[in-house]
């Protein structure tokens, strides 16, 4: 059976920044989609409506700057009053995780090397184990970011999720919610594996290891355009689906 009509997990998490050595969690999702069991128009549209979901909402104990709250809604105040302390957060998503990872079932993230990067600085500082090694196994992946840019190489324009949704005809009512962020990747890689014979064909762990070696000429390519431009590269890196660690902030 063709990966994207398998069970898939979407993860998606908020946070404080966009820095995952130093920035926090604040909200995160975990969703299982169950697999499409046949090409009835019916049964597909169950498969979208019965999912397991899993959600959070942390509190940091740092401040959540102004322009991060705007994007996903949790101020500070409001993280202090209703948010949970953020070592079990952390340790709760990884557990949640882990029990599909060890199942082998592929991990859905938009731009999953930073979602995946912030989980692993945040279990490092909470003191738990790497999600691989709960697990008993590496994840699979599949990024709907690094996918589009492969397939549609030249499409100028945004490469949101947003944007992706609007370009893949995926409904997304709630732009930076981590449950509607989750549910809508999953919904823009099945779309991209529908639309392209050669994702949708390929074997789960193919497809990992295509998505690694993409990534990195993806990251070429963008290191030899902003050089082209005399802007900074400093901050490109073709590591995918997670940065080696090398230390984290407390």
């Amino acid at each position: 059976m063709s990966w994207h009509l398998t069970p898939l997990v979407g993860f998606d998490v908020e946070s404080t920044g966009v820095d995952p050595e130093s920035d926090r969690i604040v909200t995160a999702a975990v969703l299982w989609v169950g697999p499409q069991r046949s090409a009835n128009a019916e049964d597909n549209a169950i498969r979208w409506k019965a999912i397991d979901r899993y959600g959070w909402v942390a509190n940091p104990g740092v401040e959540i700057p102004e322009g991060a709250a705007k994007l996903h809604n949790i101020t500070t105040e409001h993280a202090r009053a209703v948010g949970r302390p953020a070592a079990r957060v952390v340790q709760e998503i990884g557990i949640a995780l882990a029990e599909r990872i060890a199942e082998g079932t592929p991990i859905v993230a938009m731009n999953a090397v930073y979602d995946l990067t912030m989980l692993d600085r945040e279990l490092q500082r909470h003191g738990h184990r790497p999600l691989a090694v709960q697990a008993g196994r590496e994840p699979v992946v599949v990024d709907p970011l690094v996918l589009d840019r492969q397939v549609d190489r030249y499409r100028r324009g945004k490469r949101t999720l947003t944007a992706l949704c609007q370009h893949y005809g995926v409904k997304l009512d709630d732009a930076h919610e981590a449950a509607a962020d989750a549910l809508a990747a999953i919904r823009v890689a099945v779309a991209i594996a529908e639309r392209h014979p050669a994702i949708g064909g390929a074997s789960i762990a193919d497809l990992h290891t295509a998505q690694t070696a993409w990534a990195g000429e993806q990251a070429d390519n963008l290191r030899q355009y902003l050089a082209r431009q005399n802007r900074d590269v400093s901050g490109v890196h073709g590591h995918w689906p997670l940065i080696p660690r090398q230390g984290v902030a407390r």
